[in-house]
């Protein structure tokens, strides 16, 4: 007799999307709260568990979130960027249905539309591993998720009325952890408890619009132990530079004297470092923190240091029994190379930026919505950017339209990330983690893959490009569908530094990609189309 083959575990949301005033940094101010929340509630899963998230827009505005990390098998139906989903109009709701397929790990969630990620909607999105698979690391009194954001008083709409009159964001008015900053004035509620001697595990993630952020806690060192889905070679930190959009996990041990101990994050790479707080409070504490606080490295070496030495862990198992190192992604052969090289224009007032001379604009009907209804030719021209610009790029005039590049399915792709500017960049991709083979400074050549690390890199979702440098990443693109690559500086992205994979299964098959869930909101030109024939098995 056969047995019936039991689905994976549901776990069930209701959403509700608001407006709130808070003063996070002091001055009341317009937020976005999910449930009453700021940060937005935190998602608790397993490994294949079944996501239904039935968000409620109750906000003046479209609306959409992404899950920033989490893959999406056969699904970018429920990424929630503007190239896959139709907003969810005032009003009215819509509810997102994922699993967490074959992952683990730290992520967190934003809005994906104008620049809500601004005024809250964040929140930290976690997948532990489940109960039969080994984790290399005993299992932690308590796990936290730390959210970090740079902040600024000015509403969304008034930071995107600047974007969109041409000005770029200055810097933030200061930085929050977890939504709040203490004020040191000894009235401080703890964010964390701690019980002595008992190790914690704290996920640090930065939600934050354009600073890297470094993030130490006093007296204490950090264990890194996993990183965007991956278990790493556990090295030990005194602080770590979390780039927009990166996430950690850290262990902790309260093996300090019992007292209340800051946690810390400074924006990196400002002339003017800002630098705020919360509190960790040991359960027997008996005192205040200490007025001396450990500095934040200096200059973007000791970061590109640090980034060298994140290694991935071999031994371990990440979702599946099968140790990560049997997957020997260094010896596949490349089949394509894409260099995308970000630039910025200011031509006709208009601030835009650009990747290979192209602006990414959305277009009303969403890129995949398009494609699968068989009108794409009606909205964008796929392969319009080259694979490597010509050498003049960065200062080339900027053509903004829908920006789609089209994948083979299972190809292996080496993308070069080049930044000729002298600001700081970090780049996410949806839909697959990649390996982060190098980060260095200049610009790539063929040659500088004699130095790549074909070995142990880390399997990751984000990677950060330096001023005047360069990262190089490898991937499979074994996951049909619609899949945006952009930059996770948000005003960049807003104004056109991104792009969409287009990854088709020539099949058109179940095994491949879903179909277009029953009930996706229609937009633009196929609101009243007929739904086209389902895929087959």
């Amino acid at each position: 007799m056969l047995g019936v083959q039991g689905e994976d575990p549901y776990l069930f949301f209701t959403w509700n999307v608001t407006y709130g005033t808070l003063s996070p940094l002091g001055v009341p101010q317009q937020v976005i709260l999910i449930n009453d929340q700021f940060p937005g509630p935190n998602i608790n899963s397993t490994s294949n568990n079944n996501i239904v998230i039935n968000v409620f827009n109750n906000i003046d505005e479209p609306f959409l979130l992404t899950w920033s990390g989490i893959q999406q098998r056969k699904n970018s139906w429920q990424d929630g960027v503007l190239g896959t989903n139709c907003p969810i109009l005032p009003g009215t709701n819509f509810t997102y249905h994922f699993q967490v397929k074959d992952q683990i790990g730290s992520y967190i969630y934003y809005p994906t539309t104008g620049m809500h990620r601004a005024a809250g909607g964040f929140g930290g999105l976690r997948i532990n591993s489940r109960l039969l698979i080994p984790v290399p690391y005993a299992d932690p009194e308590d796990d936290y998720t730390v959210v970090l954001n740079d902040w600024y008083t000015k509403s969304h709409t008034a930071l995107q009325k600047l974007l969109d009159s041409g000005r770029s964001l200055a810097r933030p008015d200061g930085v929050l952890i977890n939504g709040k900053n203490a004020m040191g004035d000894g009235k401080d509620e703890p964010l964390f408890t701690m019980k002595p001697e008992k190790t914690y595990k704290y996920r640090i993630c930065n939600a934050g619009l354009k600073n890297t952020l470094n993030f130490r806690i006093q007296g204490h060192t950090m264990k890194l132990v996993e990183m965007e889905g991956s278990h790493v070679v556990q090295n030990v930190y005194e602080s770590l530079d979390v780039h927009v959009g990166q996430c950690f996990s850290v262990l902790v041990t309260a093996n300090q004297a019992p007292k209340d101990y800051y946690m810390m994050a400074s924006t990196r790479f400002n002339k003017q470092v800002l630098t705020y707080m919360g509190i960790i409070r040991y359960t027997n504490g008996k005192g205040p923190a200490s007025p001396e606080f450990p500095e934040a490295p200096v200059g973007w070496a000791w970061s590109l240091n640090q980034f060298r030495s994140f290694r991935w862990n071999l031994t371990a198992s990440a979702a599946r029994p099968n140790p990560q190192g049997s997957y020997h992604y260094g010896s596949i052969n490349i089949t394509r190379t894409i260099k995308l090289v970000n630039s910025a224009s200011r031509e006709g007032g208009k601030l835009r930026y650009a990747l290979n001379g192209v602006s990414h604009v959305d277009p009303e009907t969403p890129l995949k919505i398009a494609e699968y209804y068989g009108v794409a030719d009606k909205l964008f021209k796929y392969d319009t950017m080259q694979d490597s610009p010509q050498a003049n790029i960065a200062h080339a005039k900027i053509v903004s339209q829908p920006n789609v590049l089209n994948l083979t399915f299972r190809n292996f792709v080496e993308i070069i990330f080049e930044n000729h500017e002298k600001s700081m960049q970090s780049y996410h991709l949806d839909g697959y983690s990649f390996f982060a083979v190098a980060v260095e400074p200049g610009t790539w050549t063929p040659e500088k893959r004699k130095h790549y690390n074909l070995l142990d890199a880390v399997s990751r979702t984000t990677v950060q490009v330096f001023p005047k440098s360069w990262a190089a990443i490898l991937l499979t693109f074994d996951n049909a569908g619609m899949w945006n690559i952009r930059s996770e500086m948000w005003e960049r992205a807003y104004l056109g530094q991104q792009l969409y994979a287009s990854v088709l299964s020539p099949a058109r098959s179940l095994r491949d990609e879903y179909n277009i869930p029953d009930n996706t909101l229609l937009c633009g030109l196929v609101k009243d189309l007929p739904k086209p024939e389902p895929y087959s098995v």
